[in-house]
């Protein structure tokens, strides 16, 4: 569908274009070809995916860059569209790898874009490609639109966010005066949807979690197991873990994060306004523990406010007939920016209080990423992240946010440039447990709004005045 363009001029200015209704629909219709371009990673293979961008920009008269790694298949895609120069780039980035499958578990293929029942299902439906199809169409519909620009505006489609060494700190290391900008958007904060459907809050990420990963290991006395032991490892090491299971680490609220409990105490009815507000504010021990308990149930909210702990590995015996030698786990804790690693294994040692149990530092996993400073609200694109979002959802507040997980965008925030997230689609509380696991899936309308929102903040903050 062509989008209808009126550019009038009233003293030096231009106004904004409309964003037709249609734009949804190629959104979703973007998002349901780029799904069947199966990225998984590993291996990844987003070279395919760089390719079929290529096709859908090129025409468009974007500078194309397709950037490969120095592994075969693995590459990073990279489209500007050029403006006047008076003004430093904007970077609008998105990974292009997902993570892998349980076909058998899918009541779909994960990788047919499959459209049904107003979504669009597959794998990186919700991460990242979703944002993808987004941040791409809203880019793309600003150059058919052929809108004069006071900067240059950058997509990036990356290799390796999921896991790899290839990702955008390789990038940025070896490319990075095609990546320099002004400011960056990247995945990050949720647009979070009411059970009628409405949206109760848009949250801008100003900051990541970072990730660290603790190898526990128990040892025993490898021998028939005919002729079981008291120093068995693999009993050891599952104590250890009951231990664990029992324990929640404390909140630690980060300004940002006290302030966007404070936006959902304003937007919510008692008894959960009082909890809210007792988790940011509060200083009686008891108040803020019942508070904890109460937001804790929503698995997202848990996340924010504290280090999460998550046994991801097991590795323990070799044989039917032997009892191991040794046992161990690995724990992947997200981790609030202050937090290191010798803190956490001081820590977990003091839940285990058990000598047999070595806590080391994972060599594999999520590794610690470097704790940034949290990129300043005083931006303009910042500032037209919220005004656009109060302008496309007017019943939504608008928050910055601690993004629970981690992401890409170390590669800019360590230079000092000013980095912001959003998953820039509504979505429920139930759609959210679907990703990285199965029937994965975003709204066709979802996606619509989330378009016109990234539109309208690229032109607020990249279109000439």
């Amino acid at each position: 569908m062509k989008f209808a363009l009126s550019l009038l001029c009233v003293a030096a200015s231009l106004s904004t274009p409309a964003f037709a209704a249609g734009e949804g629909n190629e959104t979703a219709s973007l998002l349901a070809e780029v799904i069947r371009i199966n990225t998984s990673n590993p291996p990844g293979e987003e070279g395919k995916l760089a390719e079929f961008l290529a096709r859908k920009f090129g025409p468009l008269g974007f500078e194309i860059d397709i950037i490969p790694t120095p592994e075969t298949g693995k590459a990073h895609f990279i489209a500007r569209l050029r403006g006047d120069g008076s003004k430093k780039p904007i970077l609008i980035a998105a990974h292009a790898d997902v993570v892998g499958v349980e076909r058998e578990k899918w009541s779909v293929d994960p990788f047919a874009g499959v459209m049904k029942d107003g979504y669009v299902f597959g794998r990186g439906a919700i991460d990242f490609k979703g944002g993808l199809a987004v941040f791409a169409q809203a880019v793309m519909m600003i150059a058919r639109n052929k809108i004069p620009l006071s900067r240059d505006i950058i997509f990036l489609s990356e290799a390796d966010e999921e896991g790899g060494k290839y990702n955008t700190s390789w990038l940025a290391e070896s490319h990075w005066d095609k990546l320099d900008c002004e400011f960056s958007l990247n995945e990050g904060g949720w647009i979070i949807k009411n059970p009628d459907g409405t949206v109760r809050y848009v949250s801008i990420s100003t900051a990541d979690k970072s990730g660290v990963s603790l190898l526990l290991t128990a040892r025993g006395t490898s021998t028939h197991s005919s002729m079981p032991r008291p120093d068995n490892a693999i009993f050891t090491l599952s104590k250890a873990m009951a231990k664990i299971a029992d324990y929640d680490t404390k909140p630690l609220l980060t300004p940002s994060t006290r302030e966007f409990f404070l936006t959902l105490a304003k937007t919510s009815k008692p008894p959960m306004s009082d909890h809210f507000r007792n988790l940011a504010e509060g200083t009686d021990p008891a108040l803020v523990h019942a508070a904890d308990l109460e937001i804790s149930k929503d698995p997202l909210l848990h996340a924010v406010m504290r280090n999460t702990i998550a046994p991801v590995l097991m590795n323990a015996g070799f044989r039917g007939n032997v009892i191991p030698g040794s046992a161990q786990a690995t724990i992947n804790f997200r981790t609030i920016p202050g937090t290191n690693a010798e803190d956490l294994i001081g820590e977990i040692k003091g839940v285990i209080q058990d000598d047999r149990v070595e806590v080391t530092v994972a060599t594999s996993g999520v590794s610690g990423r470097r704790t940034m400073t949290a990129s300043s609200q005083d931006t303009e694109l910042y500032r037209a992240l919220v005004s656009q979002s109060k302008a496309v959802y007017p019943e939504a507040a608008v928050t910055p946010y601690l993004f629970q997980a981690g992401t890409d965008s170390s590669a800019w925030r360590m230079r000092g440039i000013p980095v912001y997230g959003i998953y820039p689609y509504p979505i429920s509380a139930e759609d959210l447990t679907r990703m990285h696991g199965n029937d994965e899936r975003v709204s066709i309308e979802s996606l619509r709004t989330g378009t016109e929102l990234i539109y309208k903040t690229l032109l607020d903050v990249a279109a000439k005045k």
